[in-house]
């Protein structure tokens, strides 16, 4: 499946300016129909499942509880 810039925006949550930016570094490979630019969904599969992967990690990260500092309780 083809995505025009606007919709690869949306699905990327980032900006269109951004995107075109990729397009012509070419780090998004994208064909260009003689008006627009269409870039192929499945590329960014991998990115996707890698940031599902580090929110979670984040998430867990912030939810572990913080250990008990041994020098609390410490009285001189």
């Amino acid at each position: 499946m083809y995505l025009t810039v606007e919709e690869a925006s949306e699905y990327l949550s980032m900006p269109e300016v951004q995107i075109e930016n990729l397009i012509f570094k070419r780090k998004i490979r994208a064909i260009h129909d003689g008006s627009q630019y269409l870039i192929y969904k499945d590329q960014f599969d991998t990115h996707m499942k890698q940031m599902e992967n580090y929110k979670k990690l984040v998430e867990e990260l912030l939810n572990e509880p913080v250990p008990e500092d041994i020098d609390i309780k410490d009285e001189d």
